[in-house]
C-alpha cells in the first residue's frame, strides 16, 4: 500500500527530537543548524529507502536524473524544517522572515464569525503557520493529530507549548467524537487545521492526476467539509534557505452542504482541484517535498473501495476513523 510511509521508523524518535531541542535552547539555531550537516550525512548513507524516494521524486518534478548533491539538498531541507520545528511552536516567531500572501483573503473568510477548515499537506513547514498567533491573535488555531501514532510530536507539543498541546483535536477518537470537536471548534470561530495529502490505512481514497499519473489522496477531510458544509482554506508554508520562510494562504471553496446525491461527484472535483494546487506549489519548491515514499503507489483497492464514496453519515464517521472498520485511525497525517 502507499501507507508503506507509515511503516519507516522515524529518524530518532523521542531521543532526536530531545537532542535537537536541547542543542538549540541552549546553542542557539545557529548552532543546531551545524548539526544539520551529519544528519544529512546519516540519511545519505544510512536511510536507502528515503535516499531512493527523493532521488526518485526530483528525477521525476526536475524532469532529469537527480544528483547525490540535489539529494543532500532535499534531505538538508527536510532536516532544516524539522529543527525549526523547535523555535515556532515554542512562540520564537521574530528569529525568521515570514512573508505572508493571501492573509487578506483569511480574514474575509472569518468575518462572520465561523472558523474554518485549513487544510495543508507535506510539503514546507506546517508548523509557519503559528505566525497567525502574531498576525490573528484573537483567532485560535485546532490542530487535529493522532496522539497516539506521534508520541515524539505530543511530547515536543508538551514541553514546548502547552497552550497548543490543550488544543489538540485528537484523531485517535472515534469519528463522531472528531467530527463534533471540529464542528465546535469551527462554530466558536476556530481555524481547524488538517494534512490531508496521505492515505491511510482502510481510508476511502481517489485517484487523481499529480504531476500526469494518478496518486490517490484521501477523501476525509473533503468528506468531513462536505457534510458539515464550512469554508476551506489551502496553506502551504515554504522553506526558501536561511531564516526565510513564504506562507500562502489560498481561497478554495465555499461552505456548501451537498446533497447525498450531488456528494460523489462533488468529491472528485474538490480532491482533483486540490491536487492541481498541489502539483503548482511542488513545482516552484520540489526541495520542500517531504513525502519520502512513493507518493503513486496506489492503495489496495479490496481494503476500502475508492469508486464510490459512500455520502452517508456511517461512511462519514468510517472516514474520519477508519479504526471503525480496519484497525488503523489518524485524520490529519503523519505530523
Amino acid at each position: 500500500m502507499s501507507t508503506t510511509w507509515k511503516q519507516r521508523p522515524e529518524g530518532g524518535g523521542l531521543f532526536a527530537l530531545g537532542l535537537i531541542r536541547g542543542i538549540a535552547r541552549h546553542g542557539g539555531r545557529g548552532v543546531a543548524r551545524l548539526l544539520l550537516y551529519p544528519i544529512t550525512v546519516y540519511f545519505l548513507l544510512r536511510r536507502a529507502p528515503e535516499r531512493r524516494a527523493s532521488r526518485a521524486w526530483l528525477g521525476y518534478v526536475l524532469e532529469r536524473p537527480a544528483t547525490l548533491w540535489q539529494v543532500a539538498r532535499h534531505i538538508h531541507t527536510f532536516a532544516a524544517t524539522i529543527l525549526d520545528r523547535v523555535f515556532l511552536l515554542s512562540g520564537q516567531l521574530k528569529r525568521f522572515d515570514v512573508r505572508v500572501q493571501g492573509l487578506d483573503s483569511l480574514h474575509d473568510a472569518l468575518i462572520d464569525g465561523q472558523g474554518l477548515l485549513l487544510f495543508g499537506s507535506h510539503l514546507g513547514s506546517f508548523e509557519v503557520l503559528r505566525v497567525l498567533s502574531r498576525e490573528r491573535p484573537d483567532v485560535k488555531v485546532r490542530v487535529v493529530l493522532d496522539i497516539g501514532h506521534n508520541p515524539a510530536m505530543s511530547q515536543l507539543l508538551d514541553a514546548l507549548n502547552p497552550e497548543i498541546a490543550a488544543t489538540v483535536i485528537d484523531a485517535g477518537q472515534s469519528g463522531p467524537t472528531i467530527m463534533l470537536e471540529i464542528q465546535q471548534a469551527i462554530a466558536e470561530g476556530a481555524i481547524v487545521t488538517l494534512l490531508v495529502d496521505r492515505v491511510q490505512s482502510g481510508q476511502a481514497w481517489l485517484p487523481v492526476p499529480f504531476f500526469a499519473r494518478d496518486a490517490p489522496l484521501p477523501v476525509a477531510p473533503w468528506l468531513i467539509a462536505s457534510v458539515l458544509g464550512v469554508q476551506v482554506m489551502l496553506a502551504f508554508g515554504l522553506y526558501r534557505g536561511g531564516k526565510r520562510y513564504d506562507l500562502v494562504f489560498e481561497p478554495f471553496e465555499v461552505g456548501v452542504r451537498a446533497t447525498r446525491a450531488e456528494r460523489p461527484a462533488r468529491l472528485r472535483a474538490l480532491v482533483g482541484r486540490y491536487a492541481a494546487r498541489l502539483e503548482h506549489h511542488a513545482r516552484q519548491a520540489p526541495y520542500n517535498w517531504f513525502n519520502f515514499y512513493d507518493f503513486w503507489e496506489l492503495p489496495d483497492a479490496l481494503a476500502h473501495p475508492h469508486a464510490q464514496p459512500d455520502p452517508t453519515p456511517a461512511a462519514v464517521a468510517l472516514a474520519a476513523d477508519p479504526a471503525a472498520g480496519h484497525g488503523q485511525h489518524d485524520v490529519a497525517g503523519r505530523a
